[in-house]
């Protein structure tokens, strides 16, 4: 299934601020997981294993608490060594982030390293866009949503609360990403009912000849 809808995610991963002479302040921590089943209210859903395999992360800005109105922190271009932010897919784990931080000249960055070093960040989060997913328990009253593709990245956050009912500002985020899901259930819904009525019909015809 094709989906452009923007969906955020979080994670109450570690993420942790280092320091040495080569790559000055810096943070890093895990922005995906894999495998990992999440409550999202009506259904649960799990970014499977691979679901990063041809995703776009050509692009990929570290902000904080998913503030686009924001100086981002650091920035992946394609992902080479001029970048501020390294980001590496984990095979079998998720994907994991290196962002130096500009401590001496940006507040912003010297908050977000200060915060992260005392503990008081303690989640990673991410904005993306789904290429291809699929749903279990259908019918239910909980369905589990397996997503199986991630079409682009957009960015990834470090965030105060990894839980999306804590903040209005996840809450927010957590609200595009029910309506995308919405969507998506529905067309498997769809899906299924043709399915079931293209059985029924060669069923029938069966049946007659």
């Amino acid at each position: 299934m094709s989906e452009d809808r923007k969906e955020i995610r979080a994670f109450n991963f570690e993420i942790r601020a280092e320091q040495n002479e080569e790559r000055g302040d810096y943070i890093e921590g895990r922005a995906i997981v894999y495998d990992q089943r999440t409550d999202l209210g009506w259904y649960d859903e799990i970014i499977t294993n691979g679901a990063l395999a041809e995703t776009d992360l050509r692009d990929v800005r570290l902000l904080v608490n998913h503030n686009t109105d924001m100086i981002p922190l650091a920035r992946s271009r394609n992902n080479n060594a001029n970048s501020t932010m390294q980001l590496s897919v984990v095979d079998g784990e998720g994907m994991d982030m290196r962002a130096n931080l500009d401590t001496e000249n940006n507040a912003d960055a010297a908050a977000l390293y200060s915060a992260t070093k005392r503990g008081d960040i303690s989640g990673m989060s991410f904005m993306f866009t789904v290429d291809k997913d699929r749903w279990e328990d259908i019918d239910t009253e909980h369905p589990t949503r397996f997503i199986e593709s991630i079409r682009r990245v957009f960015e990834v956050s470090a965030v105060t609360f990894p839980a999306y009912e804590q903040t209005t500002l996840e809450a927010r985020g957590l609200a595009g990403a029910l309506d995308s899901a919405r969507a998506s259930l529905e067309s498997a819904k769809a899906d299924e009912r043709a399915r079931e009525a293209k059985k029924q019909k060669i069923r029938i015809l069966t049946e007659v000849c």
